[in-house]
């Protein structure tokens, strides 16, 4: 039987057709299923993956493939499924998507990369299984025999914060390997890998763990790829794009705080990971563990219909109390006289008692810079980006405003650009104010902060964290990579300066946010041997978020916003697609968008809601004009056929861009 002549190529474009090329005679041994391959593409040359061979093209004229890329396929046919499936399910191109699932060295066509720095972890002391406690017992109880069955299964491990989620974790990997399978542990943040790594390296070896994250050197991450391809790591531990790391015999996926935003991709690919994970765990009938302190309503919504196995750990290890929280009305404080203050007489009183007692604190405010606005107190000028439509933020190390959007800066003004008054008032904080404070007030204490803008240089998250566990820190300020799986037995004070940022914002999921990130950072208190407590400022005491977070009641909160969501009818009640339109002309947007609109009510049925076109909440961004369209409907089922018939019918506007986002998170 002759060898087959063309291949089917999905090209590394935001397209979803495939392509036909011809197979030159030299390549025939080379070019299978899963090759990277070389193309010609209209006047230049770009990177595809054949994902299929043909005996006939579909057009009479085929262009031959320049060149295959390394001597074998790249990627698996279980790759090649699961990336098919998330284009199709988030209206991506299939190309894209494949090339996203690979090294940034490899979508670059190279397969070798060499380091003059060497990955290097420190040597995790080994670790032996702890005993579980009745609760973890239990829970292993109902997940071992699945993995033992090789049975495609998925659980949602709901317990506490402290309550031995990585244990289970930990035991249901070991299983994993006893039987021969690899196992996949995402994690929500970059800063939460090196405490996971020194975790998982601990029990299984270093050899056994590998680590998959974009603040790794390229170089580092290829090499760790090719190691898990070989099959010389069966456990792979990393962020959102680890779910497609190249393991064979795949038996667990662990999605670890599921319910964490990051896990939703921003640019196309906008896949979820925990929905990539599921598919997945599917295609290789594999387990999946989901855990979180607090469920995405949609995930605890599928549990409680009997989708996922619902398993509790309602206690902390050893039955640890839960902190203590005590909410402060900054209301109150104000009117009191305590104008202008960053903390409140509670939290400040807290705070020495902790330093008196050689103890250990966090402040948590999600909110970079130091002053979030500035503005003239004569004419009402707020300074914004000339490029964006959002406020520049005052940043006190260089004196510069500067744009979280577009990372636009400039010096900080010392007049009103238009009016020229010296009357300029620096408004509201963020973590930069709330660290000078706090060194203003207790200036003999050891003080850091972590966010994005004091850990951008490699490694930084790592080198603060273990000055933090050694005490060479006394208080940690930071933003919401502080809130989460963070575990300092020392810490025994959590000051929430405002619970307010995310309550105000206009999204419907502002509440869950809220009650999810209080919830999470009150639960890095008290974890050791000594009691902890938390003190939440707020100008709304009596919001139902608030009010269940102070209980550490999930339950409560979710009977409350589950009832505010069906009355009218959001996620998980229906699901959403956000179509955004984009250009440096307003005009062009709004007529590309309402074009769009008309092609819609076309093809769309009466069970299908069609909002818009509206301005984006942020309108303009690095100067370019967005306007969306929102569609909701029972299920993805009613939406997707019909808007892919429209997008094909009006591809995008001349002038405009048009992206889609599949259960947009924001």
């Amino acid at each position: 039987m002759s060898s087959p002549k063309y291949a089917e190529v999905a090209v590394g474009l935001p397209v979803r057709s495939t392509f036909h090329y011809a197979i030159p005679r030299g390549v025939w041994a080379k070019a299978t299923v899963g090759t990277l391959v070389w193309v010609p593409f209209r006047n230049r040359r770009i990177l595809g993956v054949i994902v299929g061979l043909v005996e006939k093209p579909e057009v009479p004229r085929v262009k031959p493939i320049a060149e295959t890329v390394g001597e074998e396929p790249l990627i698996s046919r279980e790759l090649l499924e699961l990336t098919r499936w998330i284009s199709e399910t988030y209206q991506a191109g299939w190309g894209e998507t494949l090339l996203a699932a690979l090294p940034g060295p490899l979508r670059r066509g190279r397969t070798r990369m060499e380091s003059r720095e060497a990955l290097s972890t420190p040597e995790a002391p080994r670790t032996l299984p702890f005993q579980p406690t009745p609760e973890q017992a239990s829970a292993l109880e109902k997940i071992l025999p699945l993995l033992r069955q090789k049975k495609h299964q998925i659980f949602l491990l709901h317990g506490v914060t402290g309550s031995g989620k990585t244990e289970v974790y930990l035991q249901a990997i070991a299983e994993t390997l006893a039987q021969g399978r690899s196992s996949i542990v995402l994690v929500p943040e970059i800063s939460l890998t090196p405490q996971a790594i020194e975790r998982f390296q601990g029990r299984f070896g270093k050899e056994e763990v590998a680590l998959l994250h974009s603040g790794m050197l390229e170089s580092h991450r290829l090499s760790e790829w090719n190691r898990i391809r070989r099959g010389s790591a069966r456990v792979v531990v990393g962020a959102r794009s680890a779910v497609f790391a190249p393991v064979s015999s795949l038996g667990l996926v662990v999605v670890d705080e599921e319910h964490e935003p990051s896990y939703k991709q921003e640019d196309s690919p906008r896949y979820h990971a925990r929905e990539a994970a599921i598919r997945r765990a599917a295609l290789n009938q594999a387990a999946v563990i989901l855990g979180s302190a607090t469920p995405a309503l949609e995930t605890y919504r599928r549990a409680l219909q009997g989708e996922f196995t619902l398993i509790r750990l309602p206690h902390r290890i050893e039955r640890v109390p839960l902190p203590e929280v005590k909410i402060v009305d900054m209301r109150r404080e104000w009117a009191s006289g305590r104008r202008g203050g960053i903390f409140s007489k509670a939290l400040e009183e807290a705070i020495a008692q902790t330093l008196k007692d050689r103890q250990q604190g966090i402040l948590f405010l999600n909110r970079r810079g130091f002053s979030t606005s500035v503005q003239c107190r004569r004419c009402g000028h707020t300074l914004r980006c000339k490029s964006c439509q959002v406020s520049l933020v005052y940043h006190i190390a260089k004196r510069e405003m500067i744009c979280h959007t577009c990372r636009a800066s400039s010096p900080a003004p010392q007049v009103c650009p238009p009016c020229r008054s010296e009357y300029v008032r620096f408004q509201g904080m963020g973590t930069q104010r709330v660290e000078s404070e706090l060194s203003r007030l207790f200036p003999h204490a050891s003080i850091a902060r972590m966010d994005t803008d004091s850990t951008r240089s490699r490694g930084s998250h790592d080198k603060l964290l273990r000055s933090f566990r050694r005490h060479e820190i006394d208080f940690l300020v930071g933003t919401q990579m502080i809130a989460k799986g963070l575990d300092f037995p020392r810490v025994t004070l959590v000051g929430i300066i405002s619970a307010d940022t995310a309550l105000n914002l206009p999204d419907f999921r502002s509440a869950e946010r809220t009650f999810n990130l209080l919830t999470q950072v009150a639960g890095r208190s008290g974890r050791g041997e000594l009691p902890g407590r938390v003190i939440v400022q707020t100008y709304t005491p009596h919001h139902y978020a608030i009010q269940a977070a102070g209980r550490h009641d999930y339950e409560g909160f979710y009977a409350q916003e589950i009832k505010v969501r069906r009355e009218v009818n959001l996620p998980p009640f229906s699901r959403l697609i956000q179509i955004l339109v984009r250009s440096m002309r307003e005009s062009k947007a709004i007529e590309g968008a309402g074009k769009l609109r008309d092609l819609l009510r076309e093809e769309l049925g009466s069970s299908v809601t069609l909002l818009g076109p509206s301005p984006h909440p942020i309108r303009r961004v690095r100067r370019v004009y967005r306007w969306q369209i929102l569609l909701k409907a029972p299920s993805l089922d009613l939406i997707q056929e019909a808007l892919t018939r429209a997008l094909r019918k009006a591809p995008s506007p001349r002038g405009c861009v048009v992206s889609v986002d599949v259960d947009p998170l924001s």
